[in-house]
């Protein structure tokens, strides 16, 4: 049992390194050298180091990443998020450190809605891995967790509404062009990772008809380590006895019993 959740633990923290890292990489090498602002942290870290040019994103990423982190802990206690923490502070490290190792002065390309493409999707799927994972990046969610804890007001409406100010924002800091490639990646992020949320969650339901219940049973408990509900049944025209047997599995899992089946029965 204890070298199962250690190896438990470990597979939860690669994710969300794996998460955190394409986030950040999306957010480095495609959001901030365009002065894209979609909201959240990184958007105010745009907006905020175009006013005050003495400090980069990356600056701005860890001072408000940190700060609200120790505010979270004091208004919500010690036990508020400790793999949210891991991702925030990992975020603006690895952040700070690419802004050192490989500094971006200008954009990749001269195809500003191809690198949107990017500074959207890469964070969004991001994202979507951390939020299977129920941890976030931290920042503006833990104002959203604050704002849960204290007030009535719908958490997802006033998030969008600070993501909203922040881009528009952008329009004032960066120009018009700027500010309607902000609010076109604005919409496009808010339908992203709803999509890409519900392709990693997504399962796939079988009903098994077959003669042979007991070894794919077995295969479905033993090899897979998932359930499943056998009914008996008759063949409606053959009246043969039948079993039906009904599972919910992962994709990965889902075509390792379909060839289970058809070598079988």
């Amino acid at each position: 049992m204890q070298k199962a959740k250690v190896r438990e633990n470990v597979k939860e923290y690669a994710l969300l390194t794996l998460g955190t890292v394409i986030m950040t990489l999306g957010i480095y090498f495609f959001k901030f050298p365009n002065h894209f602002s979609t909201g959240g942290v990184s958007g105010m870290a745009v907006i905020l180091s175009h006013y005050i040019p003495n400090f980069t994103n990356g600056d701005f990423v860890m001072l408000i990443n940190v700060l609200l982190l120790i505010v979270g802990y004091i208004v919500l206690g010690k036990g508020f998020g400790g793999r949210t923490t891991y991702v925030s502070l990992l975020m603006s490290g690895l952040t700070w450190g690419l802004e050192r190792i490989i500094p971006m002065n200008a954009p990749m390309t001269s195809q500003p809605l191809m690198e949107l493409i990017f500074a959207v999707s890469l964070p969004a799927v991001g994202s979507a891995i951390l939020f299977n994972l129920d941890a976030s990046s931290g920042g503006t969610d833990i104002v959203a967790m604050i704002l849960r804890k204290y007030t009535s007001l719908n958490i997802g409406r006033a998030l969008m509404c600070s993501d909203l100010i922040i881009t528009l924002m952008a329009c004032v800091a960066f120009g018009m062009e700027t500010g309607l490639f902000c609010i076109l990646g604005l919409v496009i992020k808010s339908l992203l990772v709803d999509m890409v949320l519900e392709n990693i969650a997504v399962h796939k339901c079988f009903q098994i008809i077959t003669s042979k219940p007991e070894q794919i049973i077995d295969f479905i408990v033993k090899d897979l380590h998932r359930g499943a509900t056998d009914m008996q049944g008759e063949g409606a025209y053959t009246h043969d006895e039948k079993w039906v047997l009904t599972t919910v599995l992962t994709r990965g899992q889902a075509q390792k019993l379909r060839l289970h089946v058809r070598g079988l029965d």
